[in-house]
């Protein structure tokens, strides 16, 4: 019975899809267009490919591959389930705004990294991201300027370090980066160093690739019950990764009970006032489950997405030196060689507008997906419920339709007027989401991205090493598999 459920349901929503104009390749019973999927990833990710090629091929090959071949309004099969490709912005529009309807997938895998406020929804998402808001107001970044400095100061002492007599050296950024984004998350977080969140962020990265791999299998109804040796270390980390924060967590709580608790001005601190004040006021806050969890998307999100955002930006100004050279003339019209305040930074147009056309050409998350709870309809067309929504990020950010002939190209000029009328719609540009649910820390990553990179500019000239192989990898965010191997100048 359960084969023949399996494979009817498929047919009839393939069916429905196609009599509304969508196209894709037939159904395949219960794996769908998942092994084509793997195959075509694992392709992708085999060889490094020329400066000038489009990364979208590598980092979502499929979903380009299909677009290509069936056009815009296409599907692909994840199992049994249709995915349509949703690439309209006034369709992704309505899909942000309705979130109540388009919901996030609550996948059993994300839950064995972190969950937090990205996986609720309703009166539960309400609580939460109105206890968490706080953490990132304006006051609260300011006040969070200095830490961030220290750690990038630190990280360019050991740039400095790797000097001999020369006045060049060549080395990979892209360790230094993640140990950068790492350190300032657990400083502002937890106010903590990298050395002592150090085993978080080991088991965490672990975590990711394991997450990757059984992705691969997640069509599979029941296979994350298999006691095989794959599934029981996601269980083994996820249960390491609450200890560890609950560690934190507990040793605050408990610092705060006998008013020994000083440092209010982490992001942890706020949180943990901000929902004490909830809690007296309306008698209902945030579990210490839920504490928990908020903690470990702290260290996966603003590690993950600025490390991925700083690398890529440190990569296009490498092959595009010409925007080096203007970013770095406004950094030192604004700040000279002394340290960057916070509102001088703001000061920083060119620097801005590079940060942006980097998150639209190598968006951290090129792919997000949604799932409608009910059938309705969206557009012109009628989504029943079961099928799931792709909004393929990247492939938007590089459409022609909507940026223009050099859509491809890196040109921060087309942000020189602000985000919204960068492009001729305003929701082809989404790398934090769009609409209410829009991502909390994005003003906190662009901070300190920002920072990191005016403090780089301000020492050193760089330039891409013979030795670089350009090769941008999809995994929880968007990195270079190969590293990042720059040359280095003093200046």
């Amino acid at each position: 019975m359960l084969l023949n459920w399996v494979w009817l349901k498929p047919k009839k929503l393939e069916k429905f899809l196609r009599e509304q104009g969508f196209s894709g390749n037939s159904y395949k019973v219960f794996h769908g267009d998942m092994k084509e999927l793997a195959q075509t990833t694992k392709e992708a990710k085999s060889r490094p490919i020329s400066l000038s090629d489009d990364i979208a091929r590598r980092i979502l090959p499929f979903h380009h591959r299909i677009i290509t071949n069936f056009g815009k309004n296409s599907f692909i099969w994840m199992g049994p389930r249709p995915n349509i490709h949703i690439t309209d912005p006034k369709m992704i529009r309505e899909i942000f705004l309705k979130h109540d309807i388009f919901k996030k997938l609550r996948s059993p895998l994300a839950k064995l990294l972190a969950t937090g406020m990205v996986g609720y929804d309703g009166e539960q998402w309400f609580k939460v991201r109105k206890i968490a808001t706080p953490a990132f107001h304006h006051d609260k970044l300011k006040n969070m300027l200095p830490t961030i400095h220290k750690s990038c100061n630190d990280m360019l002492r050991k740039w400095e370090m790797s000097f001999s007599k020369d006045e060049s050296c060549e080395l990979d950024v892209w360790p230094h980066i993640q140990t950068l984004t790492a350190d300032v998350i657990s400083r502002t977080a937890f106010g903590s160093n990298f050395e002592e969140g150090r085993k978080i962020f080991e088991v965490l990265s672990e975590q990711i690739n394991l997450v990757i791999q059984a992705s691969l299998f997640a069509y599979i109804p029941g296979w994350r019950f298999v006691p095989n040796k794959l599934n029981r270390k996601l269980n083994s980390n996820h249960n390491e990764m609450g200890e560890l924060v609950k560690g934190i967590v507990n040793k605050r709580k408990e610092a705060l009970k006998v008013g020994k608790a000083s440092n209010n001005d982490d992001l942890l601190g706020i949180l943990m006032e901000s929902n004490h004040k909830e809690i007296q006021e309306k008698e209902t806050g945030m579990s210490i489950e839920e504490v928990i969890e908020e903690c470990k998307l702290f260290y996966l999100a603003g590690q993950e997405t600025t490390a991925s955002l700083l690398v890529w930006t440190t990569v296009l100004l490498c092959i595009h030196p010409e925007w080096q050279e203007r970013a770095r003339e406004e950094v030192c019209q604004v700040f000279g060689n002394r340290e960057p305040k916070f509102e001088e930074l703001n000061q920083l147009k060119v620097v801005s507008q590079i940060l942006y056309e980097v998150l639209r050409l190598y968006s951290p998350a090129p792919l997000l997906t949604r799932a409608n709870v009910k059938e309705i309809k969206l557009g012109e067309i009628v989504i029943p419920s079961g099928v799931l929504l792709s909004l393929p990020i990247m492939l938007v950010h590089h459409d022609h339709e909507y940026w223009g002939d050099d859509a491809k190209k890196f040109n921060p000029d087309r942000f020189s007027e602000g985000v919204s009328k960068a492009s001729k719609n305003q929701v082809s540009f989404f790398s934090f989401g769009w609409g209410p649910r829009i991502c909390l820390g994005q003003n906190f990553a662009l901070l300190e991205s920002k920072l990191a990179l005016a403090m780089i500019l301000q020492k050193f000239t760089f330039q891409l090493s013979p030795t670089y192989m350009h090769a941008p990898t999809r995994g929880v965010t968007v990195y270079p598999q190969h590293g990042a191997n720059i040359i280095l100048h003093k200046i």
